[in-house]
Order: structure tokens, then C-alpha cells, then sequence
């Protein structure tokens, strides 16, 4: 079995929120993210991840993650994280789109609870 770490880090090298079939595996059923962003305070819960995951897909051609930092107790793991996308108008050009500091609880070997911050690029 992968350790909480490894499926964190897996889902965020793979840009697994790009696939619906991956985060349907990799999500907990009951999972829930608490995320400050730019544009507030958002609570997500299963059906809104899957949503932002079809948003993200129709939005980018492609998303990267470079990972800064990631460490993990237990099954809690916190990564350190910028998007980098390419949209389908200019798929030559990457751009940077945020970057992220996330928490993760996993249960079950999932993504469960999560709390997340994140800064958009200038």
C-alpha cells in the first residue's frame, strides 16, 4: 500500500485533477477542502472537486505541478506547490497560475480533508 505521502505526491505530479477517473479512485467519498483563495473562502465537497477538475480540463491544455515542499506525519500531508498551465488559444506558452500550500488528511488511503491556501500569479 502507498504511504499518504506517495499518493499525495502522485496525484500532484501526474496532474491528476485533470482526470475524472483518477479523482473518482483517489478521492474519499465524503472528501471536503477548505480553500482561501483569491476569491475568498470556498468549502468544496466531492461534487465540486469534480466539477473544478471538468473546468480545469475545458480551461488548459495542459497543468503542471513543480513541487517545492512536501512532508508528511502519519496520514497528514503537507505539499508546497505552483500550477503551471498552457492554454488551448496558446499551447506553445507556459504560464504560472498560482501557487499552493495544502493540507491533507487521508483516509482509507484518500484524499479526505484538506485545507489549502493559495496566491495567484502577477
Amino acid at each position: 500500500m502507498e504511504s499518504a505521502l506517495e499518493i499525495v505526491k502522485k496525484f500532484y505530479e501526474s496532474a491528476g485533477i485533470l482526470n475524472k477517473t483518477y479523482c473518482l479512485e483517489v478521492f474519499h467519498e465524503d472528501i471536503q477542502l477548505e480553500w482561501y483563495s483569491s476569491k475568498g473562502h470556498l468549502f468544496l465537497e466531492h461534487a465540486d472537486l469534480l466539477a473544478l477538475s471538468k473546468d480545469l480540463k475545458l480551461s488548459y491544455f495542459n497543468l503542471r505541478a513543480e513541487i517545492h515542499d512536501i512532508i508528511s506525519e502519519d496520514d497528514k500531508v503537507m505539499i508546497r506547490y505552483t500550477y503551471y498551465v498552457r492554454t488551448f488559444e496558446n499551447p506553445e506558452e507556459e504560464m504560472i497560475l498560482a501557487t499552493f500550500f495544502t493540507v491533507w488528511e487521508l483516509k482509507e488511503g484518500k484524499l479526505f480533508k484538506g485545507v489549502q491556501m493559495s496566491q495567484l500569479s502577477n
